[in-house]
């Protein structure tokens, strides 16, 4: 894991996906969370090591990274950024989900990683968690397991708070929701939730559906042989 040195500030973040029209989304929502700033963009491989390249790239603290472009992967691109001495750090933001592309992401020193489609809070759970952790490695000399916790806890985002939660939620029921779907083992259907976590469907119901608005939870379909698609959960 390598964090960006760079000045007091925003952070600067260059987003890189081949795409313009997904590119100047991403940026927009990058644009609406406190204590960031785009610094660029770029579609191809080659622009963005460029870019980075480029005396003002050698400010840039985060880059938002899709996987598929088009003159080479995002993951080759990080490999060749860390052999050239780049160690700007980097969230992935593709619709590359295969499992094996996730783990090749985590050997190489990608901070986080999101999936297309995703909504504004998606991002900004990201972003804000990583700003958490710039905050949390500030400071030298050693550090106590404590602050070793909330090193590692930043990346993982803010679980929703009182602040996050409509009038009528608790954030002890949100936080429980959100325990069960992290220990479980794959999606998980309201049901389950309920069972798992000793609230009623309807409660588990309410719960799934507010976290899956801010993009903390992931909504997918099962489909049975006859009737409705099941309606099933996992945590982001």
């Amino acid at each position: 894991m390598t964090l960006g040195t760079g000045p007091g500030g925003p952070l600067e973040v260059l987003v890189v996906d081949d795409d313009v029209r997904v590119a100047r989304v991403n940026a927009a929502y990058v644009g609406k969370v406190a204590g960031f700033r785009v610094a660029g963009q770029a579609h191809t491989a080659a622009e963005a090591l460029a870019f980075l390249e480029d005396t003002q790239g050698a400010h840039v603290d985060l880059v938002l990274l899709d996987h598929y472009l088009p003159d080479e992967t995002g993951l080759s691109l990080v490999r060749r950024l860390r052999q050239l001495g780049h160690h700007t750090d980097i969230i992935m933001v593709t619709a590359a989900r295969d499992i094996a592309t996730v783990q090749a992401a985590m050997r190489h020193g990608a901070l986080q990683y999101l999936v297309k489609p995703f909504t504004f809070a998606g991002l900004r759970a990201k972003l804000e968690g990583y700003a958490a952790l710039r905050r949390a490695l500030e400071g030298d000399g050693e550090a106590g397991q404590d602050q070793v916790d909330r090193i590692f806890g930043a990346l993982g985002g803010a679980s929703a708070g009182p602040a996050e939660l409509p009038k009528g939620h608790s954030a002890l029921t949100a936080d429980l929701v959100r325990e069960v779907l992290r220990g479980a083992e794959g999606p998980l259907s309201a049901q389950e939730v309920a069972e798992r976590s000793s609230l009623s469907r309807q409660t588990a119901q309410r719960y799934l559906k507010l976290l899956e608005r801010t993009g903390r939870v992931r909504l997918s379909l099962k489909y049975g042989e006859t009737g409705r698609p099941e309606h099933r959960y996992d945590w982001v």
